[in-house]
């Protein structure tokens, strides 16, 4: 049995699938509290479903991708089976993590979407350096960025443990905290290798566009 917040279909609207037509299904629970967590709401409230009667909801959908995310995925055992479960099926699936817990186990057919912790989250140093063995080529490393601090903390992070050569790097604005424009500026000026990602979602469902 796992705990799930919600399962909802969307467009994706981070990682390098962004724009695809995604199941996303949000487990409960977070050992983190980020400054910035657009999802609190997942903190405690959920049910208990098996992985039978998550399958059952996703496949309904008809959709390609499946995204496991949170909260934290990771602190539920049974979430493992259900990504093998979901690969076999022969979903795109991919999940986010913190990095908080180890991915030691995680199915390497599922596309880790590891949200390292800055500084300005209030969870930096969360992050388990073990995970850097875990991980596959098709791993993404993204980062929220509230200041320049976080950004340079990011910098020196991709460089200390060379995920600039390996990985594809995502740098996302905190949404209504910086502008996009402030972080693209930023990463020219700074001539950095990673890759500007908005938060598509938020301004295909934000409250000026619902209804359009």
């Amino acid at each position: 049995m796992i705990k799930i917040n919600e399962i909802f279909y969307s467009i994706q609207g981070e990682s390098t699938r962004v724009g695809l037509p995604t199941v996303f299904v949000r487990t409960t629970a977070c050992h983190l509290r980020c400054t910035y967590c657009d999802s609190k709401y997942s903190y405690d409230e959920g049910q208990m479903q098996s992985i039978s009667e998550i399958l059952d909801q996703v496949r309904a959908f008809g959709a390609p991708a499946v995204c496991l995310t949170g909260g934290e995925p990771l602190l539920q055992k049974e979430c493992w089976e259900l990504m093998r479960q979901l690969c076999d099926e022969g979903y795109q699936v991919s999940l986010e993590t913190s990095g908080g817990k180890s991915c030691l186990g995680v199915d390497p057919r599922v596309k880790i979407i590891l949200d390292v912790k800055t500084p300005d989250s209030g969870a930096a140093d969360s992050f388990l350096l073990q995970n850097l063995d875990l991980v596959n080529e098709h791993t993404e490393w993204k980062f929220v960025i509230c200041s320049e601090r976080d950004l340079e903390w990011s910098e020196q992070f991709c460089r200390q443990h060379q995920i600039f050569e390996k990985y594809t790097v995502l740098y996302s604005p905190s949404f209504g905290v910086i502008e996009p424009r402030w972080l693209a500026e930023k990463i020219l000026q700074k001539k950095s290798v990673a890759r500007l990602q908005l938060q598509l979602h938020k301004y295909i469902w934000s409250p000026e566009t619902r209804g359009v």
